[in-house]
């Protein structure tokens, strides 16, 4: 196992800066993945730590050592990548052992490491096979296990599940905590797949553009992002954003006004630009605000369309007559358009007039000019209304 560093990282081709001052720090023994669209830099950081890239400026230490300028050989290090790249003319166990044979380790030895990574990845009885008679997946553990006989410091795995199926996915990414767990090593693993990271790793990196945006526990980039990029892409469907301005006694939007105190929100004052956002999980049928410790005023809406998936309904509603229909499915970022999450029993019809709330203990506040996060759910100051019974009149007293 190895800790690994990276100091002031940055990477240009020409006028184009794929990675820009990088800096992070992934434990001994640490599973991190980097998550981000396409372009964002992920993949070209991690050829940096693994030698196939060499940064335009800083430094890059695995354990000690810094090896920015040794080769891939040279730095303790084994990748699996997207292609599986096996070689068709060799069967398994040739496959898993051809690095070894190249570097001249003698066969007892061979066989040893080649019979352990098969028991780790469990590819037991299928060392004679050749390629063309596994399955995707079985394929895919050959790959993995050509990279543990190597006894690397640390593992870099470029989105090996990209190819394969959704359900083989799923069961892939099962099997990469449980390898994680056996030989207890770090693990960097680039994916777009916002759900493998949520699931596998210890810490998420979040990039954009080139630029670390957050590393925090999943659930951490989840609940408190650290700006508008990360709400926008931690979570599927996306949270709901909406630009708005600062007032008195709360945040004001064209279509609606959720009461907070300012005071709670430091980093703002009254009059300021600020975006809300809310997860489709965090927006409620008025029907159940008696279940919310801090629901929010009613806001008019009426139903669009209907997404059954199952374990949930995806209800898009519209904020206003005539409003504005986003088509980005996970942007759910129009101002007239609001996405709500409820359950499959839940009575519910297109084109149903309703009243719905927020859970305000979820709502978060965004700088809208910088994206930077200034609030992770805010305070009730709604005072409610007096209830009659109890109000004393003079001839009460």
């Amino acid at each position: 196992m190895a800790r690994v560093t990276l100091e002031h990282v940055t990477k240009r081709y020409e006028d184009v800066t794929a990675v820009d001052d990088i800096n992070f720090e992934i434990e001994d023994g640490e599973f991190v993945c980097l998550v981000g669209p396409s372009g964002c830099g992920k993949s070209t950081t991690m050829e940096t730590v693994a030698g196939l890239t060499k940064p335009t400026e800083g430094k890059v230490y695995i354990g000690d050592r810094e090896v920015t300028n040794l080769a891939p050989k040279d730095r303790g290090v084994a990748m699996v990548f997207q292609n599986i790249a096996l070689f068709p003319h060799m069967d398994v166990y040739e496959n898993i052992s051809f690095g070894l044979r190249l570097r001249k380790y003698e066969d007892e030895e061979v066989e040893r490491r080649v019979e352990r990574a098969a028991d780790i990845v469990q590819l037991e009885g299928m060392l004679d096979r050749m390629p063309d008679e596994m399955s995707g997946g079985q394929r895919q553990r050959v790959a993995i296990a050509r990279a543990i006989v190597r006894n690397p410091d640390v593992f870099l795995m470029d989105e090996p599940l990209a190819n394969l199926d959704a359900k083989l996915r799923v069961h892939m990414r099962t099997e990469l905590q449980r390898l994680h767990r056996e030989l207890d090593t770090t693990i960097i693993y680039v994916t777009h797949d916002q759900a493998e990271a949520m699931t596998m790793s210890d810490r998420i990196a979040v990039l954009n553009e080139g630029r670390l945006q957050q590393i925090a526990p999943p659930l951490e980039c989840y609940n408190e992002p650290a700006n508008l990029f990360v709400a926008g892409f931690i979570g599927s469907p996306s949270m709901n954003f909406f630009e708005g301005t600062l007032i008195e006694d709360g945040f004001e939007t064209r279509n609606f006004t959720v009461a907070l105190d300012p005071a709670d929100v430091p980093s703002a004052t009254v009059g300021d630009d600020v975006t809300l956002g809310v997860r489709p999980e965090d927006v409620h049928l008025s029907r159940y605000e008696d279940s919310l410790t801090q629901p929010s005023r009613r806001i008019d809406a009426r139903s669009d369309v209907l997404e059954p998936m199952g374990d949930e309904i995806f209800v898009y509603l519209l904020l206003s007559e005539g409003g504005e229909r986003s088509m980005d499915r996970d942007a759910a970022s129009s101002p007239d358009q609001l996405l709500m999450s409820v359950t499959p029993d839940t009575d519910i019809a297109e084109g149903q007039d309703l009243d719905v709330v927020f859970d305000k203990a979820n709502v978060h506040l965004f700088d809208t000019e910088t994206g930077e996060a200034l609030a992770d759910g805010i305070v009730d100051i709604e005072k409610p209304e007096p209830d009659s019974g109890q109000q004393v009149t003079e001839a009460d007293s």
